[in-house]
């Protein structure tokens, strides 16, 4: 692989390297709770992220586009993060649990677009 070719792997990798100090500056000066002022605008966002990715998904994938791939790849990352964000914004008791089942259809649905990300050939989607 030219160095041309490996300059985006090794930037990628520096970044990994230069966030591990900033998780710990973070983990010692963020308060343990805060006021959100657009905490429905948040979580709704999420959603709407979640959902065009499934539109955007379907549609490539309906249609043969191998993009299909793509959207599917960022739509299992937005599940991901919206079911961390659910549980851990979530107290206790009642709102915990159904954090944790919306985080298992989150995951399924993450799983789901993981396998279709990795699907083979270059081809069409292939759904069996």
């Amino acid at each position: 692989m030219s160095v041309r070719k490996k300059w985006p792997w090794v930037l990628l990798g520096a970044a990994a390297v230069l966030l591990m100090p900033w998780m710990v500056v973070l983990a010692r000066t963020l308060p343990g709770s805060t006021q959100v002022d657009n905490w429905p605008l948040a979580w709704i966002g999420l959603d709407v992220l979640m959902a065009t990715g499934c539109a955007a998904t379907a549609l490539l994938g309906l249609r043969g586009d191998a993009r299909a791939r793509l959207t599917a790849s960022a739509t299992a990352s937005v599940a991901v993060l919206d079911a961390w964000f659910d549980i851990t914004t979530a107290g206790t008791g009642t709102s915990l649990t159904e954090a944790l089942l919306c985080a298992v259809a989150e995951g399924a649905l993450a799983g789901a677009c993981v396998r279709l990300a990795l699907s083979k050939g270059r081809g069409p989607v292939d759904t069996r």
